[in-house]
């Protein structure tokens, strides 16, 4: 497997990695505009503006554009988070130019033309709608906000329903003209592609567009707070989180060991104590997520009104316990199970190519493999002690409740008893 880099002399990064033995290949193009982003008045629009590229370009029908990359067979996607916006297709090794071709389109030169713009706001508004029908989803963009406030990167992904009904043509060409620029993008490509094609196919499709400084963010501020919300649910749906590494700092591998021994699968603390031996959920998880400047260690189960009370005191104390007596067997187990999720998500070339887009944001370069999995393999007993320790002594928290919920601690309550 071989990894190569590129800039264009406007700012557009090329990242590839050649996969031998593959038939097809995956191409997409990562853009540092998400939610975190958008100024207040445009919270929502960066996946509004995801939505629209498929809607018509000045080339392309929306139509068009699905069957040119399906009459070959193949797949295009695009999705947004609170730091990027993906555009990315699945296509046999000799399709990769056309892929490229369609994506490039589809980024550049989007038309907004209202009568799609007002179709695609109610297909928005569906989704928003669903979400708020669904708790356990609901749960963490309140989880997310009540750690964030008052902040981008606290705001929700979709946005407000009042705000999306409000955008305008004019509003996402401005988010484009503003967000799109060549420095904030990278051009990622991974599977059966030749680097030097993809560097030429690259300057032909974006080699025009002016270069510009990449744009800066306001800095994220872990603050937290909590949400109480009443519904006859047949559950309350509880969410916990305190603030965690960010992707860059020296003890993210330490925090991500452990979110999963704490509570990354069947065979983790939580899942044991409060599902095996107790029974009081049917769901319990704990994963630590990042950002370029925070990041989150987040708790999340479902259980009954009569037994959320047991089941939050349950989380504080395994949290507590953790600090003192998690075994080097656990964090072995963790550690196999972060490798292991690791390599076999690098068989799939859209994984990769997603990990390369990735990694160039972060670091500016591609880490070689074996130096993360030895970073993996740094993290001692003692390190994720150590941060169970600083986690429990946080004293900042974040918390969401949903559901019939009377019985519930406060976050007061679970911070002193986590600090006990």
């Amino acid at each position: 497997m071989t990894v190569q880099t590129h800039t264009l002399s406007n700012g557009l990064r090329i990242v590839t990695e050649t996969m031998p033995g593959l038939k097809s290949a995956s191409i997409g193009v990562w853009i540092n505009a998400g939610a975190r982003h958008e100024r207040i008045e445009q919270n929502g629009i960066a996946h509004f503006l995801e939505h629209m590229a498929f809607k018509g370009t000045e080339r392309r029908s929306a139509l068009q554009i699905a069957e040119a990359i399906e009459d070959v067979g193949g797949y295009i996607n695009a999705y947004t988070s609170r730091e990027t916006t993906a555009y990315y297709a699945r296509v046999l090794e000799t399709d990769v130019p056309l892929a490229l071709d369609v994506i490039s389109d589809i980024v550049l030169n989007p038309v907004f033309e209202q009568s799609e713009i007002e179709t695609e706001r109610g297909v928005i508004l569906q989704e928003i709608g669903q979400v708020l029908d669904t708790p356990d989803d609901i749960v963490f963009d309140w989880l997310q906000e009540v750690a964030y406030p008052d902040q981008p990167l606290g705001r929700s992904i979709l946005g407000p329903s009042e705000r999306v009904s409000a955008f305008g043509r004019a509003d996402l060409s401005a988010f484009v003209a503003e967000r799109y620029g060549p420095s904030e993008m990278i051009l990622s490509a991974a599977g059966a592609v030749d680097h030097d094609a993809i560097v030429r196919m690259a300057e032909k499709h974006f080699g025009d567009r002016p270069g510009r400084p990449a744009h800066s963010y306001d800095p994220a501020r872990f603050l937290g707070g909590e949400r109480h919300e009443r519904r006859d649910l047949e559950q309350v749906h509880f969410a916990l989180a305190i603030e965690s590494p960010d992707y860059c700092a020296p003890d993210f591998y330490a925090a991500q060991i452990y979110a999963s021994a704490l509570g990354g699968g069947m065979s983790s603390r939580l899942f044991q104590e409060a599902r095996e031996k107790r029974g009081l959920c049917y769901s319990i998880f704990a994963q630590a997520g990042a950002y370029a400047d925070s990041g989150m260690m987040t708790i999340y189960a479902g259980t009954s009104g009569p037994q959320i009370g047991e089941l939050a005191h349950l989380t504080i104390d395994e949290m507590r316990r953790a600090a003192g007596d998690i075994s080097p067997a656990e964090v072995a187990r963790a550690r196999a199970q972060m490798k292991a999720g690791l390599l076999m998500g690098l068989e799939s070339p859209s994984n990769r190519a997603e990990r390369l887009a990735r990694l160039l944001s972060i670091w500016g370069r591609i880490p070689d493999l074996d130096e993360t999995i030895a970073k993996i393999d740094g993290v001692t007993t003692g390190d994720v002690r150590e941060m169970a320790e600083r986690m429990a002594g946080a004293g900042k928290a974040a918390l969401a409740i949903y559901g019939p919920a009377d019985g519930a601690p406060g976050l007061q309550e679970l911070t002193d008893r986590l600090a006990a």
